[in-house]
């Protein structure tokens, strides 16, 4: 069976590299082009791209599918099957007619929940305690294709969306390989999604960055959890603005306002939160710093409560 890949980041290099490993024939990587990083801008690869040319596969790069030249020379590696894996890219219903077995895509949510571009983020950010990866055959509407397996994993209480996102690249990466050999066998199965139980996992912006300290402590830990490793929460402290790496849960109260900065300790810094209860910001980054343990940064740099 001839199968083309399509994905960009980490998640989709580990399913990648699973397939590659199963001895799929894969005659075909697709992943975004190279683009600018960091402040000497120079051009960056994509995950998928720097372990498919480690292992000598195909690499095309096309910015879009509307263009026919693409079209046709996808055509002409003449795919039985299509995996997509957080390719950052819609695909065109010509392109979805190509493989005669289907193109199918991992997502990374128990759909219908979820569907969209971030939803590892919104299964924090929303306070979810359990998440999962679906493997589904694609349709013109995002994320709405016939639903194959679910494989579900709880959420731990204090894991970011960049720990979150590691567990389920490697329960994707099962998943994909398990229903690559279901689709040879000609025993996968397929189940509509109920409309009714449909959500939706908007990309991420900078504006969601800043702490609104008027919610409830869950909520604030939840948001801070979910914006890593972008955009990454912010709070101004003492009139300076920080990026805020972890909160963490104490069992003290208090009367004061939220937002609130109530005590420094060893552990870290307290503030108040619009439920009565407290956090301790225990790892940030001033502007222009580094990433530090919160007690650290404040020995060099006191702050006024």
């Amino acid at each position: 069976m001839r199968i083309v890949f399509m994905g960009t980041p980490a998640i989709s290099a580990t399913c990648l590299r699973r397939i590659h490993e199963d001895g799929c024939n894969i005659v075909g990587v697709y992943t975004k082009p190279d683009t600018p990083k960091n402040r000497g801008m120079k051009m960056a690869m994509s995950e998928v791209k720097i372990y498919a040319q480690s292992v000598g596969l195909p690499v095309y790069q096309p910015t879009t599918f509307k263009d026919d030249a693409v079209v046709e020379e996808l055509k002409a590696l003449q795919p039985d099957l299509i995996l997509v894996v957080a390719y950052g890219k819609i695909l065109p219903q010509r392109v979805l007619d190509i493989p005669p077995q289907g193109c199918i895509n991992i997502h990374a949510s128990v759909l219908p929940a979820l569907r969209g571009s971030g939803p590892i983020q919104w299964a924090i950010l929303n306070g979810l305690d359990e998440t999962g990866v679906t493997a589904m055959y694609m349709a013109a509407e995002m994320d709405a294709g016939d639903m194959i397996e679910i494989r579900k994993t709880p959420i731990d209480p204090m894991e970011t969306t960049e720990e979150l996102m590691a567990r389920l690249a490697e329960i994707g990466a099962g998943l994909l390989s398990d229903t690559v050999k279901h689709v040879a066998d000609g025993t996968v199965t397929r189940t509509a999604q109920d409309p009714s139980q449909v959500t939706f996992a908007p990309m991420l912006t900078k504006e969601m960055a800043p702490i609104d300290w008027s919610r409830t402590s869950r909520q604030i830990v939840d948001h801070v959890r979910g914006l890593i490793p972008w955009p990454v929460a912010t709070a101004e402290l003492d009139g300076k603005r920080f990026k805020i790496y972890r909160v963490e849960y104490t069992d003290k109260t208090t009367d004061k306002a939220p937002g609130t900065l109530l005590e420094l300790h060893k552990k870290g810094l307290d503030v108040a939160c619009g439920d009565g209860k407290v956090v301790t910001i225990t790892q940030l980054q001033a502007e222009g710093g580094k990433r530090m343990a919160a007690p650290d940064y404040f020995r060099g740099h006191p702050i006024q409560l």
